[in-house]
């Protein structure tokens, strides 16, 4: 039987490429809502400082008044590093305000825009995380109007 080295390396490329689509795909916007969720007062539940996204799982008040647990999802951990989180930024018990982009699906879940820790700090989820009007995720070209 001949070898078809072109052939064979196409056809490993095309698995490769199919196989890598799924991972992209989840990266979208579109599964959250637009607008920024406040959650004060909420209570760390736990911190998950793992790959492919670190979560925070809370309790909190919702508009309501009902108690809901949350979990919100945030960058990587190699990336939050860069913006000056740790793996004990955030400890069960701890007590937060968080603002996120909450799920259009209405699961208790969603998107971090940033947290407020007790003291007054800020954590954002990336470079660009900042209030709503400025640049976000959703908007990074956005004029702040600040000079």
């Amino acid at each position: 039987m001949k070898s078809h080295p072109l052939a064979t390396s196409v056809l490993v490329l095309a698995v490769l490429v199919a196989a890598g689509a799924p991972a992209l795909a989840h990266h979208g916007n579109a599964a959250y809502d637009d607008k920024v969720t406040e959650f004060k007062q909420a209570k760390v539940t736990q911190f998950a400082w793992a790959n492919p996204h670190a979560l925070i799982n809370f309790d909190a008040v919702d508009a309501k008044g009902n108690l809901v647990h949350m979990v919100v999802e945030s960058a990587a951990p190699q990336a939050l590093r860069l913006i000056g989180w740790t793996k004990t930024s955030v400890m069960p018990g701890d007590v937060i305000t968080v603002r996120m982009y909450v799920a259009k699906s209405g699961n208790p879940a969603g998107r971090l825009q940033k947290i407020i820790l007790a003291d007054g700090s800020e954590l954002h989820d990336t470079q660009l995380g900042g209030d709503e009007g400025g640049k976000t995720r959703y908007n990074p070209d956005a004029d702040t109007g600040k000079k």
